[in-house]
């Protein structure tokens, strides 16, 4: 049988693979995000989520310093506080254990790698919703939106070197980026969640940070039925100012991806979330796959579908691979 063009040529070694390889995940391409609870002396486990803890905050100290040497492009903290209450007040104190997080974070590595933020409330608030609530029960877009302008100037002075606006409210990027600017905190960049999705993935998540959600957050979070809304919502964050944008979750939307990808000038970034590593990791356990392959095609697949950036809970594990 005569051929001319036999494509198994470059598959016939590892250094030829290696070779004509289309994409990689590096590790300074990677964010590890990293839970901090209030009042905790030694890391707790979670249980969802198999090798991730609630840190003390000795132990996100260490883990900040792990992900640096490991060559991480980032890390982004979620503060997990004692008590809550109906405007998320614990977001907004100075003592605050995001606040605090923050700032140890950044006395741990300094510039070595990128301390980010999440500006949200749904972590504080007691009815785990992502900003205050009306008299009728529904999310007041407006003073919402203010509250994250604050957090997010509040970030920035206790070390985040990028602040992340997950909520979904309409006009956050720019009331942040206004607001840090007044602030003299030009520097600081804002990763916005620009297509965020009302999402099953997310349960590890919720036990993660102790959610107090009642209802659901469809009001806000996108319908994964709709891929045009994303690219409007997209664009709106890019015109109020976003430096950077996120896609979240990552799996289900790898077309998003790739369509952000197509339409924006700023660096597009995708969520791995909770859901999506849990998956893995319980089949991994129960011998259903193998665990560093299925991890390394997840995150490959992410990158192909244009993602520069991705936050995942692997993220140190691949790094030290």
């Amino acid at each position: 049988m005569e051929l001319s063009r036999r494509p198994r040529r470059l598959r016939s070694t590892a250094a030829m693979r290696g070779l004509v390889a289309e994409h990689s995940v590096r590790p300074e391409q990677l964010i590890l995000p990293l839970f901090v609870a209030e009042g905790l002396r030694e890391p707790r486990p979670i249980s969802s989520m198999p090798g991730v803890v609630q840190h003390s905050m000795d132990s996100l100290a260490a883990a900040v310093a792990e992900a640096a040497e490991a060559g991480l492009g980032g890390v982004m903290l979620f503060g997990i506080p004692e008590t809550k209450d109906a405007v998320g007040s614990g977001a907004l104190a100075e003592d605050g254990i995001l606040n605090l997080g923050l700032r140890r974070a950044r006395d741990e590595v300094g510039d070595e790698l990128l301390i980010m933020s999440d500006v949200c409330l749904d972590e504080f608030t007691d009815h785990g919703h992502c900003g205050v609530l009306t008299d009728s029960g529904l999310v007041d877009n407006d003073a919402t939106v203010e509250l994250y302008a604050q957090m997010a100037v509040m970030h920035a002075e206790f070390g985040a070197h990028v602040v992340a606006p997950s909520g979904m409210m309409d006009g956050q990027v720019g009331a942040m980026r206004s607001a840090l600017d007044a602030a003299g905190q030009l520097d600081t960049a804002i990763l916005a969640y620009g297509a965020k999705y009302a999402s099953a993935f997310y349960g590890p998540f919720r036990e993660a940070v102790d959610s107090s959600l009642q209802g659901d957050r469809k009001t806000y979070q996108q319908d994964p039925a709709n891929l045009t809304e994303a690219l409007r919502e997209v664009a709106l964050d890019v015109a109020e100012g976003a430096d950077l944008i996120m896609v979240k979750p990552a799996l289900g939307f790898l077309d998003v991806i790739r369509a952000v990808r197509e339409v924006v000038d700023v660096p597009v970034a995708a969520y791995n979330v909770s859901g999506e590593y849990a998956m893995i990791e319980a089949a991994a356990a129960n011998g259903w796959l193998e665990r560093e392959r299925a991890i390394d095609e997840t995150l490959t697949s992410i990158r192909r579908a244009g993602a520069q950036i991705i936050l995942t809970y692997w993220a140190l594990d691949y790094a030290r691979r």
